[in-house]
C-alpha cells in the first residue's frame, strides 16, 4: 500500500515538474482545483448509490488526486506535505475516539456524539487568536450546500442547548412557517416571500435532524423519485402519440397517479 501511495506521490510530482511536468498540470492553483474537488466527491457519492463498486474504486482514486494535487502544490510554496496531511487527520481522530485510543468509556451513542462535538470546539477554540471575539458557530465553511450548511450551523447550535426538546415542537413550527409563507404570497412582496421560504427550508432542515434525517440525501431521493415519475408520464404521453407540452394538467395528473402505483422500486 505504502509502496502505491509513494508512486501515486512521484507522478504527481512529475506532472508538475517545471520543466518536464504536464502545461495543464503547472497552470492549477489551490482555487482553480475547486470544482474539480466538488465534482469528484458527487462522483463518489453517485458510485455509492448505484452500489457500483469498480466505479467506486476508481472515484476514490480520483478524488485521493485531488488531495495529492494540493498537497503537491503546498509543498511546492513550502506550506506542508502530504505526510503531514496524513498526520494531521490521524492526531485528529485519535484525539476524537477517546474510547478507542485512551480508555474512555461512553454507553450512548449521544454521548460519543456529545464527546466528539466537545473536541471539535474545542479544537476551534486553539486555533483562536481572540477567543473573546468568535461564535461557536465559526468554522462551517459557507461554500457547503445550503441544506448542509443549515443543518450544521443548528447542530452547532444544539450542541450549546438551543435547541427544542423533542418533534412536537419543530412539527408545529413548521406549519406556521408555511402561514408565514402563505401571507407573504397574499402580499406579494417578492423579498419578503423569498425571506419566508427560506426560514420554512430552515425549519424543514431542523425536523430532518430531530426525525434523524439526513435533509440532502433525503431530498436527492426524492428529486430521483420524481423524475422517475415525470419521465414515466413522458413515456405515456409519447407512447399516446402527444406532445407533452400540449396534455392538460388533468392528464399529466392521471399519469403521474399511475406512475405511484407503477413505480414502486425505493429510490
Amino acid at each position: 500500500m505504502l509502496k502505491n501511495t509513494e508512486q501515486l506521490l512521484t507522478v504527481m510530482a512529475q506532472l508538475r515538474h517545471p520543466q518536464t511536468g504536464c502545461a495543464w498540470d503547472l497552470k492549477q492553483n489551490f482555487a482553480s482545483l475547486i470544482p474539480y474537488i466538488i465534482e469528484e466527491a458527487y462522483e463518489v457519492i453517485d458510485a455509492i448509490e448505484r452500489n457500483d463498486l469498480d466505479d467506486l474504486r476508481s472515484e476514490l482514486g480520483d478524488l485521493l488526486l485531488q488531495v495529492v494535487f494540493q498537497a503537491q502544490i503546498a509543498e511546492e510554496k513550502g506550506h506542508f506535505k502530504f505526510d503531514d496531511v496524513a498526520e494531521a487527520i490521524c492526531t485528529k481522530l485519535i484525539r476524537r475516539h477517546p474510547h478507542v485510543f485512551a480508555g474512555a468509556v461512553f454507553t450512548t451513542d449521544e454521548e460519543r456524539q456529545q464527546a466528539w462535538e466537545q473536541a471539535k470546539a474545542d479544537e476551534r477554540q486553539e486555533k483562536l487568536k481572540t477567543p473573546e471575539q468568535t461564535s461557536v458557530l465559526d468554522g462551517v465553511a459557507a461554500s457547503l450546500p445550503a441544506l448542509l450548511e443549515c443543518e450544521k450551523i443548528q447542530d452547532r447550535a444544539a450542541h450549546f442547548g438551543f435547541d427544542w426538546a423533542d418533534v412536537e415542537p419543530v412539527l408545529a413550527k413548521v406549519h406556521e412557517e408555511l402561514e408565514e409563507v402563505k401571507d407573504a404570497w397574499q402580499s406579494g412582496d417578492q423579498d419578503h416571500i423569498e425571506e419566508e421560504i427560506g426560514d420554512l427550508l430552515l425549519v424543514a432542515v431542523n425536523l430532518a435532524r430531530h426525525l434523524k434525517v439526513n435533509p440532502e440525501l433525503a431530498l436527492k431521493r426524492s428529486t430521483r423519485k420524481f423524475s422517475r415519475r415525470f419521465q414515466y408520464i413522458e413515456q405515456q404521453v409519447a407512447a399516446a402519440g402527444k406532445d407533452l407540452k400540449n396534455c392538460p394538467l388533468a392528464e399529466l395528473d392521471a399519469y403521474w397517479d399511475e406512475a405511484k402505483c407503477a413505480l414502486k422500486n425505493p429510490a
